[in-house]
């Protein structure tokens, strides 16, 4: 059976979706006088991408998605929109202080992430904005408002 990927908090928090808690490997207890060994459930593969966790919501005239990006510069995101959908991927550095044998826990989420999301309804990818306020990204998508109507005027040629 293929596995499937980790979301972003289950990654972050180190916790197992109920499906697949009979499969995992028991969890070895860090010993806090000094031990070095961590569990296994610190040692992920690097190279796998964390899944962004997501608020979409909607009001009358706009999609909104918020989502946590706190310790990722905004020149380190990279923001993709259509009509219908959007990928938010980005990058959270960490910055290497102590040695790998130092830490008692580690629990905070480093490296490469991603989300795409279908949107619910078509919006208006010239009016899109981008915040990130304390950590905080929000997107506010414009919906495409579908039953404007528009005169066309007929040009002689």
């Amino acid at each position: 059976m293929a596995k499937e990927k980790k979301s972003f908090f289950e990654r972050l928090t180190g916790t197992v979706r109920m499906e697949e808690e009979a499969e995992t490997k028991p969890v070895k207890k860090a010993a806090v006088s000094g031990g070095s060994d961590l569990g296994t459930w610190m040692e992920e593969e690097t190279d796998q991408e964390g899944e962004l966790t997501v608020d979409v919501y909607q009001t009358p005239e706009m999609i909104i998605i918020k989502s946590m990006i706190a310790g990722v510069r905004p020149e380190d995101l990279d923001i993709s929109i259509t009509r219908d959908m959007i990928t938010i991927r980005g990058k959270r550095e960490e910055e290497r202080i102590a040695r790998d044998d130092d830490y008692f826990t580690r629990e905070l989420y480093w490296g490469s992430f991603s989300r795409t999301i279908s949107l619910p309804e078509e919006i208006d990818v010239e009016e899109a904005e981008a915040i990130e306020k304390h950590g905080l990204l929000i997107l506010k998508l414009p919906k495409l408002d579908k039953k404007r109507l528009s005169k066309l005027k007929v040009k002689t040629a």
